[in-house]
């Protein structure tokens, strides 16, 4: 009598790594959606989720999933800019007011313009963006309460060309690094500071060695999820299409978890020592105007691709 497949060897297994630590929602959701695959595919489909960078640095695995070394990664926009520059401007400073805004975007027009971008590119991109949310800034030396409390101020940003230069228009003295060296340089003040997500600072231990957290809302990001075209092709089509399905759900169940966690997390923060403070979005929007920033990006990404965003993102109306 055969045996079921679902308990031979895996007909397909790819690999897929991430940045951010086992403990984070996207890992988990990002472990369920393998779980799903594995069983409806009856375990042909076998998906191996690596976090917290154990395949390589963000940069790395974009390197790796152009060349075919690896089949998947979910690797955040503002990385992406990096390889094509239109896949960072859901990260424009001070775009978007809401989640719901921002999510409505990637899932509309704006999201379907970076994919084809991304596609001209040399990548497959699924349908859904994982949100990582809006960012805030957290600090060992002092809170940032308007764009004066930037002026000199050493900042690790992403490897992400987009951001470097908004905390430059800004006054500040941003470090680009990789998340994998990020504790470290806080720990040894070789940064005075750095802005992430609510859910990454907790997850990521951040509060350890940071003081201070203002809500600013500066960037809202998400992360795409990427399969080398060369790999993906090796599916069949029914495989491609129930992977797919799984990695978006995941992808939407994800937006939940961030909003429940984000209500939550400034309380197990202040527990945990931070001390929080508020800013409104208006001086830094009018700063960065003020500076040229807006005008300078907005020649960038293209008219194109910057009348998309002004439609939808009300912070830029």
């Amino acid at each position: 009598m055969a045996m079921p497949s679902i308990g031979r060897a895996a007909s397909f297994t790819f690999k897929c790594g991430h940045d951010l630590p086992s403990t984070h929602p996207v890992h988990m959701r990002l472990e369920e959606a393998a779980a799903r695959i594995k069983t409806e595919s009856q375990g042909q489909f076998e998906l191996q989720i690596y976090g917290n960078n154990q395949l390589g640095g963000d940069t790395d695995m974009l390197g790796q999933v152009r060349s075919g070394a690896l089949e998947m990664a979910l690797m955040p926009d503002v990385i992406l800019g990096t390889l094509n520059p239109v896949a960072s401007i859901s990260g424009v400073g001070f775009a978007f007011n809401t989640d719901e805004e921002a999510c409505k975007a990637m899932d509309g027009e704006l999201g379907a313009h970076v994919r084809a971008a991304l596609n001209k590119s040399g990548l497959m991109v699924m349908d859904k963006i994982w949100e990582n949310g809006f960012r805030q800034i957290t600090s060992s030396v002092h809170p940032i309460r308007s764009p004066e409390d930037l002026r000199g101020f050493k900042i690790r940003v992403p490897v992400a060309p987009l951001w470097l230069s908004m905390f430059k228009t800004l006054g500040a003295a941003p470090a680009a690094l990789n998340f994998s060296e990020l504790y470290s340089a806080l720990q040894t003040k070789v940064v005075e500071g750095q802005e992430n997500p609510l859910s990454t600072i907790f997850t990521g231990k951040l509060y350890e060695v940071q003081k201070y957290c203002s809500i600013t809302n500066h960037f809202w990001n998400g992360y795409w999820m990427l399969a080398s075209p060369r790999l993906w092709k090796t599916l069949p089509n029914d495989l491609q299409q129930l992977v797919a399905k799984h990695l978006n759900q995941s992808a939407i169940d994800l937006r939940s978890d961030v909003a429940k966690l984000n209500s939550s997390l400034e309380k197990s923060l202040a527990e945990k020592g931070m001390a929080f403070n508020r800013t409104e979005p208006a001086p830094f929007r009018q700063a960065l105007a003020k500076a040229g920033f807006y005008d300078e990006w907005s020649k960038k990404f293209g008219q194109e691709a910057w009348s998309i965003l002004a439609r939808n993102a009300h912070g830029l109306g």
